[in-house]
């Protein structure tokens, strides 16, 4: 009986510690995207957007099948999962880049982090439909909050610029949020098969394939481009594809859903913050506290599982108890 116990204890400890390095490691992956906006806005100055992406996934896709030959020389995709694995390829790598990159050059930063928070509705609305998750009061205070901390994050006056120069690629944006989480779903849905390394490595070598194609439609815009274009492109590939998507990976599995994409309304934040350090732009105190109201709106979610995880917890000691 003690035995029994003193391992149901060691597992509880272990998905807790599991749980908490989720969400420390996710925080890290939203602070480096966040920051690629910045370096996405620098190089598509110099390199057309759908090129950028083809060039950052194309050195991506070459480190992480080293990685994965290294660490799981045996890892294999089942044929019947393959077509979810190249419609996860062409959500989260070739289509989400495509209109991302495209919508970053056409568009203004507000704009575009701002589209970003619809991202919790649209993934919870997905997560209801396919995979009958259930919405609870502080789910939906939660998104709440979110979207008020990034109202206040991205718009310094209360006011945004929709205005036909920037429509367009308003239009993008929204196209990359719509694919990042379908993208989020479809991953989901085969992580309890493989590996983050695995799905990771396979979705972006068969994105950066997708995008070939699509990067033949800038050949006239193709030229030399400087030094620093090249490390940002770099950067991109090597912290914000491989590291992050890896991480990403192992906090979708320890994760929920509408967890997940929550924190990524602080990659906006972080945008923010990435411009005033890098680029010297303004970062007003409205702004700051917007940031601070989606920590918030992130805490609220989180409580939610730690309350659902000790009732559960509850229930099984309690079962045990009565079986002994």
């Amino acid at each position: 009986m003690k035995e029994n116990t003193s391992k149901t204890r060691q597992k509880v400890s272990l998905r807790d510690n599991q749980y908490i390095m989720a969400n420390l490691l996710l925080l890290i992956t939203v602070l480096f995207w966040g920051v690629s906006y910045v370096s996405i806005k620098i190089t598509v100055a110099e390199v057309p957007p759908v090129t950028m992406a083809l060039i950052r996934f194309a050195i991506a896709s070459v480190l992480l099948v080293g990685l994965l030959n290294r660490f799981e020389p045996g890892a294999k995709v089942a044929r019947a999962d393959i077509p979810r694995m190249v419609l996860a390829g062409c959500l989260g790598i070739t289509l989400y880049f495509y209109f991302e990159n495209i919508g970053v050059k056409l568009t203004t930063v507000v704009n575009a982090s701002l589209i970003v928070t619809i991202i919790p509705i649209l993934a919870i609305c997905l997560d209801i439909l396919f995979f009958g998750a259930r919405v609870s009061v502080l789910k939906l205070v939660g998104i709440a909050i979110a979207i008020v901390g990034m109202y206040f994050s991205v718009t310094a006056n209360g006011q945004l610029d929709f205005n036909s120069a920037n429509f367009i690629g308003n239009l993008f944006v929204l196209g990359a949020m719509l694919s990042w989480t379908f993208y989020t779903l479809v991953a989901k849905s085969l992580q309890n098969k493989y590996s983050g390394m695995c799905m990771i490595t396979y979705q972006t070598v068969i994105g950066t394939i997708l995008l070939l194609p699509l990067s033949l439609t800038e050949v006239n815009e193709w030229q030399v481009f400087s030094l620093t274009a090249m490390g940002h492109i770099l950067f991109l590939a090597v912290f914000c594809s491989v590291v992050c998507y890896l991480l990403y990976m192992y906090a979708l599995k320890h994760l929920d859903v509408a967890i997940t994409t929550l924190y990524l309304n602080l990659v906006p934040v972080a945008g923010v913050l990435g411009g005033y350090l890098v680029l010297g732009e303004r970062v007003l105190p409205i702004q700051l506290a917007g940031g601070a109201v989606t920590l918030l709106a992130i805490w609220v979610m989180n409580f939610e599982r730690s309350r659902q995880a000790v009732k559960a917890d509850e229930f099984i000691h309690t079962a045990k108890e009565k079986q002994a």
